[in-house]
């Protein structure tokens, strides 16, 4: 009797276990964008110019990131975007974006 059991919900606890998995590992690509964007806005308000500003970006982001830098009235905005594929049975289907923004006023002139 609890060996069928067992055999009923271990497939589901190996699928739950994936998906926790997975959710840490979204929640940690989406605080490292949300660095990367952080510290390129330091960067980019301490007067670097922007292939310094992006390879900083990339350094912190996850791999294949995507980096955007916007100067508007003195503020500086930067957006990572980068993607946090799913585990295997879903990662064709389920693609999410993960991003993280920071804006920086100029420091100087």
């Amino acid at each position: 009797m609890v060996t069928s059991e067992i055999a009923t919900a271990l497939p589901t606890l190996a699928v739950v276990l994936v998906m926790a998995i997975w959710g840490v590992g979204y929640a940690s690509a989406q605080l490292r964008c949300t660095d990367a964007a952080r510290e390129a806005a330091r960067a980019a308000a301490r007067g670097e110019d922007m292939a310094t500003v992006i390879e900083i970006a990339q350094a912190v982001a996850p791999g294949h990131a995507e980096v955007d830098v916007r100067r508007e009235n003195g503020m500086i905005t930067i957006e990572v975007r980068a993607t946090a594929a799913a585990p295997p049975p879903l990662g064709s289907f389920l693609e999410p974006t993960v991003r993280g923004r920071a804006v920086a006023l100029e420091e100087w002139p």
